[in-house]
Formats: C-alpha cells, structure tokens, sequence
C-alpha cells in the first residue's frame, strides 16, 4: 500500500466508476496537477519580476547618460574711476523772481508738542497782498510771465470707431425684440405662414431653426437655416422672416449693435 500513488488517474476513474464524470469534482480532479503547477510557475514568476525590479530599474538609470556639469564663469569687475576733486558741481540756479510778491505758506506737517515752532502759516490778509510760495520774497513787476509748460494744441477730439462686431442675444444686456414681445412675433409667423402643398400632401411637421442678424436699425439681415425641414417648408420660413418688420434693436453699454438670434418656426398640420 505504501507505493500506491493516489494521485494516478486510474484511481479516480475508480473513484467515479458509474457516478457521473460530466462535471463537478471528477473534471476538478482531473485538471488538479494542471492547475496546480500552473498557479506556482504564474506565482513564481511574479515573484522574480518584483524581486528584480530595482535592480533592473538601477541598472537602466545607470546606463542613461549623464547631464553636463554646469560651466561657472567668474567676472570681474572693473572698479570705478576715481573722483576728480578739482570737478565740482554748480550751484543750484534760482529762479527768476515772480511779477507779484510771495509769501512763505508752510505745509501742514503733524508734530509732538515739543517740536513745534512759532512758524505761522499766513493770514487771509496776507494773501490778499501775496501770493503764497516755498519762501517770501518781493516781486519784480517788470518780469516777464513764465510759462512752465509748453503750449499744446488742446484736446483733440477722438475718433468714433463704430462697432460691428455681431453680439450673441445670449450675453447682451437688453437683446433685440419685437414690438410687442416674442407671443406678438409667434402670432405674426402663424398669421403669414402659408404651409406648402408638398409637405401638407407628405404629412411634414416639425421645426425649422433659422438664424439671423438683428441690425443697429432694427431690420433682419443675414437670414440663414441652421437645420432643414424641407419640402418647401425652409423657403417659406425665410420668406415670412423678409416680412418682419423692424425689431427693438439690442442695446450694450447703452449704445444698439448687432447681434445673432436664433429662434425655431414650427409647422403644424394640427393647427
């Protein structure tokens, strides 16, 4: 009995003898040693690959070439030259006296008590005589005025740039709109829509999505069909829309512009 191998599959056959070998633990037993020694070559493997990672890691950055050493250049620099003491600099030239007198008028400047002087700003009275100045002195009414800067042309009036940039109805401030409101403009659609005898005879319902520019002046231009219905039903949206009359134009920053508006014409059997 000791040099019985249970594992042989001869025993399992006489194990399973008339039972059914179909499925359950007969297949089971059968692909045992299979998938025993499959499990450990997949285990096996995984393990190696995870062992060796870092090394093969390292030795893959070892092989990478090497960025180059930073080059460090040293500058000198020249020293300035010497001061020339026989150069001096000028005195500081006074200004012209003014054509009225002038009168020292202090700035205001906030002091500790101990700090502060008998300097007194000067009176109403003084001024009247005086006009006020960094320092008192007399004037010279034979001197000339001094104009400090340069005479201009003055402000010149700007260029109007108009604006034609087509808006979105979408981000205006006040978007266009018909007089009356938009019910005004559905019932002016359903009042000149003539539907067409090819899409009454084929039964065509549905939408048709127009867009068009409303203008500064209120009028529709632009008229486009950004999805067809067809069987004639295109033609005549653009056909009624060229009936339209002036639009509220849209306003931004208070001034009208342009701006895109897109809306759907539904045609209807029903109605």
């Amino acid at each position: 009995m000791s040099k019985i191998d249970l594992y042989n599959k001869k025993w399992i056959d006489v194990v399973f003898e008339d039972k059914n070998k179909t499925y359950g633990a007969y297949k089971l037993r059968q692909e045992n040693s299979w998938n025993t020694t499959k499990s450990l070559l997949m285990a096996g493997s995984v393990f190696i690959f995870l062992f060796f990672t870092p090394k093969i890691y390292a030795l893959l950055k070892g092989m990478a070439p090497e960025p180059p050493e930073e080059v460090i250049t040293e500058v000198v620099m020249a020293p300035p030259p010497p001061i020339n003491p026989e150069v001096q600099t000028p005195p500081p030239v006074e200004p012209p006296p003014p054509k009225q007198d002038q009168i020292k008028f202090p700035p205001p400047i906030v002091k500790p008590d101990n700090q502060v002087t008998d300097e007194k700003p000067p009176t109403v009275e003084d001024l009247k005589k005086a006009d006020p100045g960094q320092k008192t002195m007399e004037g010279d009414p034979t001197a000339d005025v001094v104009q400090i800067t340069a005479a201009g042309e003055g402000p010149k009036q700007a260029v109007v740039v108009e604006d034609n940039t087509v808006y979105s109805f979408v981000s205006m401030e006040n978007p266009p709109m018909f007089p009356g409101g938009i019910d005004k403009f559905y019932k002016f659609l359903g009042d000149n829509i003539k539907y067409p005898p090819m899409a009454a005879e084929n039964n065509i319902q549905g939408n048709v999505f127009v867009s068009f520019t409303v203008e500064k002046d209120g009028s529709l231009t632009d008229i486009k069909i950004d999805r067809k219905l067809g069987y004639g039903t295109d033609e005549e949206a653009i056909r009624v829309l060229k009936l339209s009359k002036r639009w509220n134009p849209g306003m931004q920053n208070g001034k009208p512009v342009r701006v895109k508006y897109n809306i759907p014409i539904k045609f209807s059997l029903a109605n």
